[in-house]
């Protein structure tokens, strides 16, 4: 499989990016204006735009590249996974190998009696599952009417805009998508 290279200038991809793509959280309007910083790149901890600028990527890929970028060997183990069982999910009671070594491993490193795992793909779906654990836990306690939350101001815990607005304080998360 050839490598995705950057064969167009800087000002083309960032015209085909605001003719095509919506920026989350994004004031669509004004970043087709600027221009995107296009990422053509990243090796470790740094990434490397289309103008050939080196920039520290200290958000880790916003929390998700914790380890850096360009791991052959993590690579190597992803391509062996993606032929065997790219992706299956765990609802309508099923499992797979590797959801089981994976939560064996994390209750295995875990402290004390913490031995189950829930598998979530993001912080708004993590959330979510957990409010609907802790209700269901009180609603089997015989209290099913508590279900105060209690969250720091201004705390990140995802980004839905309907099936959390507890979590947000019942502020807004708006912004001008024009």
């Amino acid at each position: 499989m050839p490598a995705i290279t950057n064969h167009l200038p800087t000002s083309e991809l960032q015209a085909l990016d605001a003719a095509h793509h919506m920026h989350p959280f994004t004031a669509q309007g004004e970043l087709a204006q600027k221009g995107a910083r296009v990422i053509t790149r990243a090796n470790g901890v740094w990434l490397y735009d289309s103008d050939g600028n080196e920039i520290l990527d200290a958000m880790a890929g916003l929390w998700c590249v914790n380890i850096g970028y360009g791991r052959g060997e993590l690579a190597d183990v992803a391509a062996r996974q993606m032929r065997e069982l790219p992706y299956y999910n765990t609802f309508f009671q099923t499992t797979h190998v590797p959801a089981i070594a994976l939560a064996q491993k994390l209750a295995e490193l875990a402290p004390g009696d913490l031995n189950h795992v829930f598998f979530a793909s993001s912080g708004s779906e993590a959330n979510d599952t957990n409010l609907r654990m802790v209700r269901t836990y009180w609603a089997m306690k015989g209290k099913p009417s508590k279900q105060i939350i209690i969250s720091r101001k201004n705390a990140y815990h995802g980004s839905p805009v309907g099936p959390s607005p507890s979590l947000i304080h019942g502020t807004s998360q708006r912004c001008q998508y024009a």
